[in-house]
């Protein structure tokens, strides 16, 4: 048999398998969040609740989870673990409030008013 294990153990459990997955996940939907959280208050997108920037991050981050999924043929949860998948998502929604009151607040500064 050829198959691969892709559980490793660390501390008497079994981690992910893949040791860059989770820094990279965490780096992206940190970096995702905060992005679109700084053009949240220009609602490029629309005024529509679908539309909302907090909404489409988060589609985007599941249409990035669905590729991922296709591409190494294999689960997400073996890939990132499930604590980790949620713990993004929490970080990525941090993020976008950062990123939504830098955004707001450098309006303010850039608009002269204090």
């Amino acid at each position: 048999m050829t198959e691969r294990n892709l559980a490793r153990k660390k501390a008497g459990r079994l981690t992910a398998g893949r040791p860059f997955a989770t820094p990279a996940w965490y780096v992206l939907v940190a970096l995702g969040g905060f992005g679109f959280g700084l053009i949240a208050d220009r609602r490029p997108f629309g005024d529509d609740i679908l539309l909302h920037p907090v909404v489409v991050f988060y589609t985007l981050v599941g249409l990035g989870l669905l590729a991922l999924r296709v591409a190494l043929a294999r689960p997400v949860p073996e890939v990132i673990a499930d604590r980790t998948l949620m713990l993004g998502c929490a970080l990525g929604l941090a993020m976008f409030l950062a990123g939504n009151f830098v955004g707001a607040h450098m309006l303010l500064f850039r608009s002269g008013v204090s």
